[in-house]
């Protein structure tokens, strides 16, 4: 096993986007079955035309993410904490544009700013 933290920071990590693509056969809805690999693809189109695809921000395909829903993808932000559902590929342009800025100049939150402490 190898840390890499230090490297992936140095490189100007700040963010995270998660997509999920999940496919199930079952009689729930599924991001794949709602365009999962569409809002995917989308994710990366807007990153790279702003020149920040896996440099300041990496993209995950993942499985289900628990907001299934018939009517588009779940996709989360992280270290922001922000958690989306019913994602179509026509609105991953403004959701990225609301999240990193338009020129995705607003990138990189600390985790702690944006995760409300837990109350015991």
């Amino acid at each position: 096993m190898r840390r890499r933290t230090d490297e992936v920071r140095e490189e100007g990590f700040t963010d995270h986007v998660l997509v999920c693509t999940n496919d199930r056969d079952a009689e729930y809805a599924c991001c794949a079955d709602v365009g999962g690999r569409e809002v995917l693809d989308a994710v990366k189109s807007w990153l790279r035309e702003r020149d920040v695809f896996w440099s300041h921000v990496y993209v995950a395909e993942t499985t289900c993410l628990g907001l299934c829903s018939e009517d588009g993808t779940a996709i989360a932000i992280q270290p922001r904490n922000e958690w989306y559902s019913d994602v179509t590929p026509d609105e991953v342009p403004a959701l990225l544009d609301g999240e990193f800025g338009p020129a995705a100049d607003r990138l990189g939150v600390s985790p702690t700013a944006s995760v409300p402490s837990r109350q015991r």
